[in-house]
């Protein structure tokens, strides 16, 4: 393998990115499963993931309004703070301009 030029692909350290051992408050099941919506701006949805690319992990948050099923907000960037999500939905808040009631403010 040294005269070839040829090694083996070692394997990242598993990076964990989820503690479920908090004492922090846990937010109420609102949906209970049911993903489905008919009226447009009534349901919104966010999920987190993350991408490796050539320069580390890369993390995407999206907002999905479960009526279209169509992503209305998203946000990118290298790190996996609160501020990523905030921006998510702070896009899909002015995209959508859902009726009055609805903050925005995080």
């Amino acid at each position: 393998m040294k005269k070839a030029g040829v090694s083996e692909k070692r394997r990242k350290k598993f990076k964990r990115t989820t503690d479920s051992n908090h004492n922090l408050p846990i937010a109420e099941n609102l949906l209970n499963r049911q993903f489905e919506s008919n009226r447009p701006n009534a349901v919104w949805c966010a999920d987190i993931t993350y991408l490796w690319k050539l320069r580390g992990w890369f993390y995407l948050a999206a907002v999905i309004d479960l009526c279209s099923c169509k992503v209305v907000g998203w946000a990118m960037d290298n790190h996996l703070r609160a501020s990523l999500v905030k921006e998510a939905l702070l896009m899909a808040y002015w995209r959508r301009k859902p009726p009055k009631g609805v903050n925005p403010s995080l």
